[in-house]
């Protein structure tokens, strides 16, 4: 269940903290006090589309957050599924607000937005103002009775999704094979000269590796020769060389070392610099030799460097790329020689998928079709706990023109609202508040079957009154039973079935309105029964009124 809301800096919200009870948890306030804006709030931290001017005025971020209790193991798993592991702690699914941009963490960890709503779908469900107004769409009904069907189609589904996609693949080939005899002789010719290209460039697997690490080394080897061969120039017997000039420093030297110990001692130094040079001079002449470059083989191995970099922009990225592509063109020149076996084949394939399509088409309908049939009881048996007396209710099944991924049911919810009238489409039928109860009753089963633990409810008493009021507070109070329920209400008779009772209210101080939410006690729900029962001068009656209305309600509850 929902355990706690938080949240700061949004519109006229400073920063509120709401903790929510378990069973039936009512909003109420003045219009314009600001419960849009707890519940978007909520939306908000499921994942819903952020702007920067939802912002509180002034303020450069924003923060919600809600922390949940997971207290059944179906749920439980599904979370695990999605790696949110709650291991009896609770899950929290935050949002910070920035300008600009805003981040998704569960737990504490950045996730992407898709997989907030995946838990979010797991834990919670809202039913906004206006979603009733999806019943009049057929796909929306469609997906509701999915959704009930679930498990029980989920296979049927998946094999009518993937023969789909076969059926396709085929439809689509057979339908661009229909080429004319020259289509097909210009095609061919090309793919000849692609193929002979290919095929004569003699491509082995790895070779433009070879060439291009070829290629390095011999630019490399021109550049060491040509700085070989410069040094060599400077060190060895050639004249102004440094070889010549120690021989010529040595034989200066060599009558002064006959003279003079000192000069003896560095003519020595010199003859062994001399030694030196002559060894380096022979190890460089030696290396010189081993660094021979041919300009032919240089020329040779960047040439086919070059054929191949050439096939590469046409074919592939790859030397194997490339073959496959070769292999490829091929495969479709032979289709192209013998065309009249390949459309007889493509036809043999589009023609069976066709046949494994409609198979599994039938038993998606099939099976979607006894599901339906206690969908309807179910919403019927609902319909009538919220004040429709004699309503019938079925799901009638049609076939669309073409087959989709998702099967080819065509449905349409029908529905008579009075005794002796027939069946009739939603649309033409029912009213916004009609809609909203027909909407609520669906949701009371859905939660049922599918285990979510939290429903919100934003306003489901638009355009019902009196008895019809007071049959959706008492279904409120059963759903409460066994969900936790949150709901915003303008209906005292709602209102009075409270669990938990929350007063949103405005405020103004220093000239800024602040929006806040605090929970009621038993006396100060009661007043506040009676401002919603009368108005702005609450009289000694009316609160006598509100106090029976929450004992009536309690007693209706079994307390």
């Amino acid at each position: 269940m929902l355990q706690n809301l938080h949240v700061k800096n949004l519109a006229l919200i400073d920063e509120v903290e709401i903790d929510f009870q378990k069973g039936l948890n009512i909003l109420t306030g003045e219009t314009g006090a600001g419960k849009s804006i707890i519940l978007g709030s909520v939306s908000l931290a499921l994942g819903a589309r952020y702007t920067t001017d939802i912002l509180r005025k002034g303020a450069r971020y924003g923060f919600v957050e809600l922390t949940f209790t997971v207290e059944n193991e179906k749920q439980e798993e599904k979370l695990k599924k999605l790696d949110i592991i709650p291991a009896e702690a609770p899950v929290v699914l935050s949002r910070p607000l920035k300008e600009g941009r805003s981040t998704s963490k569960i737990n504490g960890e950045t996730v992407p937005i898709s997989l907030l709503k995946e838990a979010a779908a797991i834990l919670i469900d809202i039913h906004g103002q206006h979603e009733h107004q999806s019943l009049l769409y057929k796909k929306r009904q469609l997906e509701l009775l999915d959704a009930f069907a679930s498990e029980k189609i989920l296979e049927a589904k998946e094999k009518v999704r993937s023969s789909f996609q076969e059926y396709r693949k085929w439809k689509k080939e057979l339908e661009e094979a229909d080429q004319d005899e020259a289509e097909r002789a210009k095609e061919a010719s090309f793919l000849e000269f692609e193929i002979g290209e290919i095929e004569d460039a003699g491509l082995r697997d790895g070779e433009d590796e070879e060439l291009e690490e070829s290629y390095r080394r011999m630019v490399n080897s021109k550049r060491i020769v040509e700085g070989v061969s410069e040094a060599h120039g400077y060190t060895s017997g050639e004249a102004g060389s440094a070889s010549e000039c120690l021989s010529r420093a040595a034989r200066c030297l060599a009558e002064a070392a006959g003279l003079d110990e000192d000069a003896r001692q560095l003519y020595e130094q010199l003859l062994e610099v001399d030694s030196l040079l002559n060894d380096f001079n022979r190890e460089l002449a030696d290396y010189e030799k081993s660094l021979e470059f041919s300009d032919e083989d240089f020329a040779e191995t960047e040439n086919r460097l070059n054929e191949i970099n050439r096939l590469k922009t046409k074919y592939g990225s790859t030397i194997e790329e490339i073959r496959a592509y070769c292999e490829e063109k091929k495969s479709r020149l032979l289709v192209l020689n013998d065309y009249d076996r390949y459309l007889e084949e493509l036809k043999e394939k589009y023609e069976r998928s066709l046949k494994h399509l409609e198979k599994n088409t039938t038993v998606l309908t099939r099976l979607r079709k006894e599901q339906s049939l206690l969908f309807a009881d179910r919403i019927t048996e609902g319909l009538r706990d919220l004040n429709f007396a004699d309503v019938r209710f079925q799901i009638d099944f049609s076939g669309l023109p073409e087959y989709t991924s998702n099967g080819k049911d065509d449905i349409a919810y029908m529905i008579s609202m009075n005794p002796g009238e027939p069946l009739k489409p939603l649309a033409e039928v029912a009213s916004g508040g009609e809609l909203s109860r027909i909407m609520l009753a669906i949701k009371t089963v859905m939660a049922d079957r599918d285990e979510i633990p939290t429903l919100i409810f934003d306003e489901i008493d638009v355009g019902i009154s009196g008895r019809t009021a007071q049959k959706v507070s008492e279904k409120m109070a059963v759903i409460g039973k066994t969900h936790q329920v949150i709901c915003i209400t303008h209906l005292a008779q709602i209102a009075a079935q409270a669990d938990a009772h929350y007063l949103i209210e405005k405020t103004v101080e220093e000239g800024t309105t602040h929006t806040g939410i605090r929970q009621l006690s038993e006396e100060e729900s009661i007043e506040e029964l009676a401002r919603i029962l009368g108005g702005a001068k609450i009289t000694d009656a009316v609160l006598e009124n509100a106090r029976e209305m929450k004992e009536l309600a309690r007693g209706g509850r079994g307390e």
